[in-house]
């Protein structure tokens, strides 16, 4: 009788199941394809990528600033799209804000909300606090359906410090949370976190999609937690376009050294040493149309005009992009 293969088995074999195309998730709709294409100056300028830029409002978090302004300045910076947090949105409820006016606020500005950050257990082994996480991530779905979100960041919460998780229980896990998910219309992501010892590398966190077995299953990379978690950037390469619909973007310093980088060492995009150029064209290469969502918690740009930061960051990223596409 044939055994199961360990787990150390599967993420080895991970290569070729994800050359095979073994994630199968829904394509961009037609208005991310068309995103970039239909910028001013499209016709008389060959299209180099198709990247969404966005802005994770986690740039901007220290200026304390309400969500409605945070939009105002995303729109004021140039941003295509945002990706706020769940905890911004529960904030703006609270003190008698309406998510239907919140929702029409991002359209009026001309930003879509590629995705948004919310925090629920759903890889857990405890039963009941997975149980209490999918009402959690039942109540995140809610608020991104009304504001417009397409999607949310499905992180390890509750097993950074486990390595003994099952991952293949924990694909089962994520199937549930998509399966959820379709009820609303908002896809969660399977997200790399560096720190963590469960889906701490890239090839954990494609397993996981992979043996979902969901036609929407997809994965959130972060420049940041490749690095920390060691993860090679030229795995990217085994993804899909499909696979992959936000990548949050940063940089990192050569100091303080990977066991001891944190997220506030992150810097603008060009300000630090990570293969930046590699990765955009290794994704404009793969077709990759989606976000670029800056995701900053650097502590000093948090003491600074969060409007020069927010068009600091972009003009920053831009700068990255052109010159490695050029």
């Amino acid at each position: 009788m044939r055994t199961r293969p360990t787990r150390r088995e599967v993420i080895a074999g991970m290569g070729a199941a994800l050359a095979a195309g073994a994630i199968h998730a829904a394509g961009a709709s037609e208005a991310d394809r068309s995103r970039t294409a239909n910028l001013p100056n499209a016709e008389s300028k060959p299209v180099k990528h198709n990247f969404i830029y966005c802005l994770n409002t986690s740039t901007i978090k220290g200026q304390k600033l309400t969500l409605v302004e945070e939009i105002d300045i995303a729109a004021k910076a140039g941003y295509h799209a945002m990706e706020p947090w769940i905890s911004e949105i529960d904030e703006h409820v609270k003190h008698g804000g309406s998510l239907k006016e919140l929702g029409q606020r991002f359209k009026d500005r001309g930003l879509s909300v590629e995705s948004a950050i919310g925090f629920f257990e759903w890889i857990v082994d405890d039963d009941v606090r997975r149980a209490k996480a999918l009402e959690e991530a039942k109540r995140n779905y809610d608020l991104c359906a009304q504001i417009g979100a397409k999607r949310i960041a499905a992180p390890p919460l509750g097993a950074t410090d486990r390595s003994d998780i099952d991952l293949h229980k924990a694909a089962e896990r994520y199937r549930a949370l998509l399966d959820l998910g379709d009820q609303f219309g908002v896809v969660p992501q399977v997200e790399v976190w560096g720190f963590s010892k469960t889906l701490g590398r890239l090839g954990e966190a494609a397993l996981v999609a992979i043996e979902s077995g969901h036609p929407k299953a997809c994965v959130l990379a972060d420049v940041y937690h490749l690095y920390k978690g060691g993860s090679p950037f030229e795995g990217l390469n085994l993804l899909s376009a499909s696979s992959m619909h936000d990548f949050h973007l940063n940089d990192y310093p050569a100091d303080p050294p990977r066991d001891r980088i944190g997220d506030e060492h992150r810097v603008y995009p060009g300000d630090g040493i990570a293969p930046l150029g590699e990765l955009f064209r290794d994704l404009r290469n793969m077709g990759y149309n989606g976000a670029l969502s800056i995701e900053l918690f650097n502590h000093a740009y948090w003491q600074q005009d969060a409007l020069t930061v927010a068009k600091t960051a972009l003009d920053k990223l831009k700068a990255v992009v052109e010159k490695s596409l050029a």
